[in-house]
């Protein structure tokens, strides 16, 4: 009885070892853990105007930034300081293994053209210059005779008498240009096309600067024209119009600037500002390059994209010029205007 009564105890705890063992060696299955996710990288050259040129440097690397903002990008930068600077600097990005490489400028075409030959499994974009011929180069180029003709118009219409009721007299203004290459001497065609759709008789004082980061230069610039009449500026000329701003603010007339919005660097002296989005295409193509859905060759950008435009004028402008403004950004869109990116006959 005893033994049987042991034996009965004996099996019960040989199941529950069995048991136990069992659920001992039952393990849930690991989660998957999701792939570590690969670093892009990103480096930027800019031109010879450098990061603090208010202009298009400036916006390209707003681009980037957004870019390390929204997507996560590792960025690198490098500012050129001479024009013998660029294929150095996008050499370095290139052997350095990143994923892009922008060049800030039509100035680094010949740069471009080498180093993404060098360097066939890295990606470049450039700003400005049009590059068909390498696959592995995206070409961001902008259509800015169509802003430049908008604001021409508005300085064409703020000239004109007795119309306006704010009509400044000397129907003169002046343009001061960096250098005499495509993405300078577009802005300036649609700004003659423009002021003289509107305003024919107006007289425009165009001078080139020959360079992109000499303030000094644009301010001195600046000043013979405003002497010689002109009561509204534009530039086209990246940091070197920093000058021609302060030039503007200083002899209490009025400036347009160029490429990003530039009222915030004298409120009261720049009325509107030719808009160029580098920015945006900066970080459309970044995000296209990180998603596999890299596009070689030219990249277009204009009215019809919001690829240019201009800045929210100033209160000096009346609406009724404003309202014309805008009425001729319909019409180009519409294509009842086509602007060109000529240089009308005599300037240069």
């Amino acid at each position: 009885m005893r033994k049987s009564r042991f034996i009965g105890i004996l099996s019960i705890v040989l199941i529950l070892a069995i048991a136990l063992v069992g659920c001992g060696n039952t393990t849930a299955t690991p989660k998957a853990t999701e792939p570590a996710k690969k670093e892009f990288k990103v480096g930027l050259v800019t031109d010879v105007g450098g990061l603090n040129d208010h202009s298009f440097n400036f916006l390209a690397n707003k681009g980037l930034e957004k870019a390390v903002k929204d997507l996560g990008v590792t960025k690198g930068v490098v500012e050129s300081k001479q024009m013998t600077d660029y294929e150095t600097n996008l050499s370095r990005f290139a052997q350095d293994k990143y994923n892009l490489v922008i060049a800030v400028g039509f100035l680094m075409q010949d740069a471009v053209e080498k180093v993404a030959k060098d360097y066939p499994d890295t990606k470049f974009m450039i700003i400005d210059s049009s590059i068909t011929d390498r696959p592995n180069v995206a070409s961001a180029m902008f259509k800015t005779e169509q802003c430049g003709y908008l604001v021409g118009v508005m300085a064409g219409l703020m000239e004109k008498a007795p119309a306006i009721p704010n009509a400044l007299g000397k129907n003169t203004v002046g343009l001061v240009g960096g250098m005499a290459i495509p993405p300078v001497n577009d802005y300036i065609a649609g700004f003659i096309q423009g002021a003289k759709s509107v305003n024919p008789d107006i007289n425009i004082n165009l001078k080139y600067t020959g360079k992109f980061d000499d303030p000094a230069l644009g301010k001195q610039t600046a000043l013979s024209q405003i002497a010689a009449g002109a009561d509204i500026v534009f530039h086209i000329a990246g940091g070197t119009g920093t000058g021609v701003i302060d030039a503007a603010k200083e002899k209490k007339v009025y400036a347009i600037g160029v490429d990003a919005d530039q009222n915030y660097m004298a409120p009261d002296t720049v009325i509107t500002s030719a808009l160029k989005g580098m920015d945006v295409a900066t970080f459309d193509v970044i995000k296209g390059a990180m998603d596999d859905k890299f596009k070689s060759g030219n990249v277009f950008f204009d009215l019809s994209n919001d690829g240019v435009g201009f800045a929210t004028p100033t209160k000096v402008v009346p609406k009724e010029v404003v309202d014309k403004v805008n009425d001729a950004m319909k019409q180009i869109k519409d294509g009842k205007i086509t602007v060109s990116n000529k240089m009308p006959e005599g300037y240069k």
